[in-house]
């Protein structure tokens, strides 16, 4: 799967060390070569929560039927 910068993508499982649970949205950084995405995590406020390297099957597009919420 192919991913673009600064593309919202949904994380695929939770990543406890870093508060992030899956379902929860992020945007796509960069992108590397070797199929890893950068991507950051941020909180309501504005502050980032996470800025992680992530493998393309870590997170999955958003789907028009996905719905946003806040925990």
């Amino acid at each position: 799967m192919k991913f673009e910068e600064l593309e919202c993508v949904v994380l695929a499982h939770d990543i406890p060390e870093h508060g992030l649970r899956a379902g929860d949205t992020g945007t796509v950084v960069a992108i590397y070569r070797e199929g890893g995405v950068e991507v950051e995590f941020v909180r309501g406020s504005g502050a980032t929560q996470a800025l992680l390297t992530l493998r393309e099957r870590d997170v999955r597009k958003i789907d028009a039927h996905d719905l946003l919420t806040t925990r």
